[in-house]
């Protein structure tokens, strides 16, 4: 069974507002992330988390936009000290910016939830919100074999992916649907993200270790796919 809009909704709210302790260990990926958007940059950042992404965002002097379906995260984002965020309440396949507003748009984590309806109207509202030459960035998780996640509720009998993933991704099906939309990729790979700043040369050497793993795609460091694309054809 797959989880519905509203489910998918209920679902990330929870992780958002009541278990966002979920999110720790994204942090070395939306660092990788926000160190790709050079300052005065104007960015949207679909999905916003655990806010985090904003504040790094915020530190490197970006123009701040987000969409998150979930309310109380939004108010969040509207209520951080010191940072300015133009955030909006929404979804992916009907993005409420104009035409051409982005230099970047951010899809960390994303792509994997979006029911296979949205998935083109998605990808089709991203090409129409960014400028021409802007920048499309983001990750999938890397081969995950979905049923590998897959949970049962003893209260209503129904088995789904714990986090809401739909699909699968690796580097031939991602850049096909990409292509299919009008968008090309000029850099794919899978990776994953460690935190090289840890104190003792042990934890360096783990983190080096983790990278390499990531690097060669092996599952055992649950890798993603980095990706970045343009617009192949901006009218």
């Amino acid at each position: 069974m797959t989880l519905n809009q509203s489910e998918s909704d209920v679902l990330w709210s929870y992780y958002q507002t009541q278990a966002s302790a979920s999110f720790h260990s994204a942090y070395a990926r939306l660092n990788y992330l926000a160190n790709r958007c050079p300052a005065v940059s104007s960015v949207l950042n679909i999905g916003a988390g655990s806010c985090h992404l904003e504040m790094l965002l915020a530190k490197r002097g970006v123009n701040i936009h987000t969409l998150d379906p979930c309310e109380q995260t939004i108010i969040r984002l509207q209520n951080l000290p010191n940072i300015n965020v133009c955030a909006r309440q929404g979804y992916s396949h009907d993005i409420p910016f104009p035409r051409d507003s982005f230099d970047i748009v951010i899809m960390t984590e994303v792509l994997e939830h979006i029911h296979s309806d949205y998935l083109d109207l998605t990808l089709g509202e991203v090409r129409r919100v960014l400028k021409r030459n802007g920048r499309f960035i983001g990750t999938v998780p890397y081969r995950e074999h979905l049923r590998d996640n897959e949970v049962f509720c003893p209260f209503c009998h129904s088995s789904f992916h714990r986090w809401g993933h739909l699909h699968s991704f690796d580097l031939m099906n991602l850049r096909a649907l990409f292509e299919r939309n009008n968008l090309t990729i000029c850099l794919a790979y899978p990776r994953a993200f460690t935190d090289f700043t840890r104190p003792s040369l042990k934890m360096f050497g783990r983190a080096v270790f983790r990278y390499i793993l990531g690097r060669l795609g092996e599952p055992i460091v649950s890798p993603c796919i980095y990706f970045e694309a343009t617009v192949s054809h901006k009218l």
